[in-house]
């Protein structure tokens, strides 16, 4: 046996490991859908302002990422996309969401949504910041 150490290994390198992982954890969960969902905001001249993406996953939605102009902050556009995505969420049979943020970036936003903090990782991913993981339950 020989082990091998890769820095910024290639996209097939982790693809290999994925690839490997999927195989093993699909008996389990391969009966559950699995789909990938964005809403944007778009200004009058159609350019897209902001953004969410989530992937819903059995019974879960995560949001993956969560972007708006910064021109926009504080109109509501925010609440609107995310209101849209819950709504799609709900729709394709999801329970409940997860998201994570940085604490430079909007865990008020998201417990001003009904998300409560379920854990925070301190000094991550340096000292000064925290990464914090937030869920909701959509559907009771």
């Amino acid at each position: 046996m020989e082990y091998q150490v890769v820095a910024n290994p290639t996209e097939q390198d982790i693809m290999d490991v994925r690839g490997g992982l999927r195989a093993f954890n699909d008996p389990f969960v391969e009966h559950l859908n699995e789909m990938q969902m964005a809403v944007f905001v778009l200004d009058e001249s159609g350019q897209r302002r902001g953004g969410i993406v989530s992937r819903f996953w059995g019974n879960w939605m995560h949001i993956l990422f969560l972007w708006i102009d910064p021109a926009l902050k504080g109109g509501g556009v925010g609440k609107t996309l995310m209101q849209k995505m819950e709504a799609e969420a709900v729709g394709k049979g999801c329970k409940a969401a997860m998201v994570d943020t940085f604490s430079f970036q909007a865990r008020p936003f998201y417990e001003s949504m009904g998300y409560h903090n379920q854990m925070t990782l301190d000094a991550f991913p340096g000292d000064e910041h925290q990464l914090h993981f937030l869920t909701k339950k959509l559907v009771d």
